[in-house]
């Protein structure tokens, strides 16, 4: 199931997404479906069963909105905690010229960065090395703390996409990596959840990024260093996830700063970022 979020007018809706249009579950029942997609993941079990049953008895209902005509939202803008990992490709680690880590690298991105969809990334005015790193993002679907490995995927609601933003000179300049990386816009999320069960294993899907149609990350998910179990069960030893919580799962090679003439974000640029089963994440710079 493809989930979104979206607006059509001054309306907001949750969705699930089929191919060039996408049913309204807010116009089949409000009252169960709120245009809130954190809603949805805190009451999973329950809601998963009656969009099914809501379809079929409401096949004549159904509110089918053209992606042309609707303003695709960020899936979700108030997680309570937004969770990165950093350096878990190994070529990544490679051309940043940094040592492979024995655990996974942690730093946050605050709700201040998320946009959606076809939105703006913005330049803030004190940088001018702008990068851009394409990632899977896990979207934690019920509480859980202490969680083996085992079991760390039951945890799991579903995946999107993230283009996690990075201003390299205030990253490095700065010891840690928080004011780096969390600017106003620097968390582009979407376009659409999909559940965990459509996508099936995390482990072996293509990543990529275009900047301005030309191809600068390729990759797949079967080269993370730390796995998504590994990642979830990491995070929980110290700290409960929540439903809707993200996890960004980190970026292959290819990155603005590892290449030699380096390549910065500037005004204009075209960034589209597409995960294999999830879609395409489009978002330009100003």
């Amino acid at each position: 199931m493809k989930i979104a979020t979206f607006s059509v007018g001054e309306d907001q809706h949750i969705g699930i997404m089929q191919d060039e249009s996408i049913i309204s579950l807010t116009e089949l029942s409000a009252e169960e479906f709120p245009p809130c997609l954190k809603t949805f993941i805190e009451r999973n079990n329950e809601l998963r069963a009656r969009v099914d049953q809501l379809i079929e008895q409401s096949e004549n209902d159904i509110v089918t909105f053209p992606l042309s005509d609707v303003r695709i939202l960020p899936p979700l803008t108030q997680p309570e905690k937004i969770i990165c990992v950093g350096l878990n490709y190994i070529d990544h680690c490679k051309e940043t010229g940094m040592e492979p880590p024995s655990s996974p690298v942690i730093f946050s991105k605050y709700a201040n960065a998320i946009i959606g969809h076809n939105e703006a990334v913005e330049i803030p005015v004190n940088s001018n090395e702008v990068d851009f790193e394409a990632e899977l993002a896990i979207v934690i679907g019920k509480e859980a703390k202490c969680v083996s490995e085992e079991e760390a995927t039951d945890y799991v609601f579903g995946y999107t996409i993230m283009n996690d933003i990075s201003a390299r000179d205030l990253q490095f300049s700065d010891g840690q990596w928080s004011r780096g990386k969390t600017a106003d816009t620097f968390a582009p999320i979407g376009p659409v959840v999909v559940t965990h069960d459509e996508v099936g294993d995390p482990h072996n899907l293509k990543i990529s990024l275009e900047l301005n149609g030309e191809m600068m990350q390729d990759s797949n998910t079967n080269n993370l260093i730390f796995t998504v179990p590994k990642i979830i069960s990491f995070l929980s030893q110290s700290m409960t996830l929540k439903p809707g919580d993200l996890i960004a799962t980190g970026t292959p090679p290819g990155v603005g700063m590892g290449r030699n003439p380096k390549v910065w974000l500037k005004n204009g640029d075209q960034m589209n970022v597409t995960i294999e089963k999830i879609g395409t994440l489009s978002n330009h710079v100003k």
